[in-house]
């Protein structure tokens, strides 16, 4: 019997009004979450992945306006709560980890402060009790001297220290869901490594559902159980992360994978793939495939109307595409 989600959402959509008209940058998104396990949200710059990160969070600006068919927490509708109770959930049960730790934590407090409060707001626990799971939680991200780095700024830490401290903070109240917005983007290489691999053994650790929102495909490769594919604001392709890799279906993920190079497959010298076009505005409605204007394959019926998903490969593998299924031989994973 398959796993019951700890996230359900189900024709996600994002609208928000600007001087040309209403932009739709997510549009019926939706997507599952198991407990103990990833899903990557993978896709080029302005595809929709952070909105809909915050639009699970209910952390849109202002003027948005979210709807959706259906968006549960184990169980638990979250489209009918108050700001209050939402704010009950957020950081308790649902975390999340973003781009710049350096923005999202607070300059003139310290480490502790930061962490303990996480901790006292949702759980009540006394300050020693909480304070002890902090110096804890550091030493589970692999922060040496975890006492001695409570007293300390934000600005006295490196950004690897801190993107650590924002995971301990994430941890801080043993949330159902952590949703990692591009976690590593203004790290080194190096440090970006370490990073993703502690985030994925924390989570394996923890039976914790994460999201993780990436460009990153090499990374995806190695980490995440599930992936989805946006593309315009729409998913276009999800499945498990060996199905989009090896039996990729829709021409967007096809060509995303054709410009990256393959270890032991890419020749020196040789010739990445490219998409040629551009991304679609999304300002108005958009009624066929959002890709078509790029795609070599396009015909008359990718604009005729909306495109519904077609089965793939394999179980849980579906694209939104009027192609049947590409035939050829099963590509390599771009990670060794």
């Amino acid at each position: 019997m398959a796993a019951a989600p700890i996230l359900e959402v189900e024709s996600l959509n994002v609208a928000i009004p600007v001087p040309a008209g209403t932009l739709h940058p997510v549009q019926e998104v939706g997507f599952r979450v198991t407990r103990g396990h990833t899903l990557a949200i993978v896709g080029e710059s302005g595809c929709g992945k952070s909105l809909t990160s915050l639009a699970l969070m209910n952390l849109l600006p202002p003027r948005a306006a979210r709807t959706a068919g259906r968006l549960a927490l184990d169980g638990q509708d979250l489209l009918g709560l108050s700001e209050r109770e939402m704010a009950d959930i957020r950081g308790n049960r649902m975390s999340m980890i973003f781009q710049e730790p350096m923005t999202s934590l607070n300059p003139a407090y310290t480490v502790g402060d930061q962490l303990v409060e996480a901790e006292r707001r949702h759980r009540r626990t006394s300050v020693t009790a909480a304070r002890d799971r902090a110096v804890w939680l550091l030493e589970k991200v692999g922060m040496t001297g975890a006492g001695e780095r409570l007293r300390q700024y934000p600005h006295q830490l490196s950004g690897g220290l801190r993107q650590r401290v924002m995971i301990a903070m994430a941890l801080m109240c043993d949330p159902d869901l952590i949703i990692a917005d591009e976690p590593t983007t203004a790290l080194d290489v190096t440090i970006q490594a370490q990073i993703l691999h502690l985030l994925a053994d924390l989570q394996r650790e923890f039976e914790t559902g994460l999201i993780l929102i990436t460009h990153d495909l090499g990374v995806v490769a190695r980490l995440c159980d599930r992936v989805a594919v946006m593309y315009a604001g729409q998913i276009v392709e999800e499945g498990t992360a060996r199905q989009i890799f090896r039996t990729p279906a829709h021409p967007y993920t096809r060509g995303l994978l054709d410009c990256i190079p393959i270890p032991g497959k890419t020749r020196r010298g040789a010739h990445l793939g490219t998409i040629p076009g551009i991304v679609p505005s999304l300002v108005g409605s958009m009624p066929g495939c959002h890709f078509a204007d790029r795609c070599p394959h396009a015909s008359g019926a990718c604009r005729s109307g909306p495109i519904a998903f077609r089965d793939g490969a394999g179980p849980g593998h579906r694209y939104r595409c009027v192609l049947s299924l590409p035939s050829g031989p099963a590509r390599p994973d771009p990670a060794p």
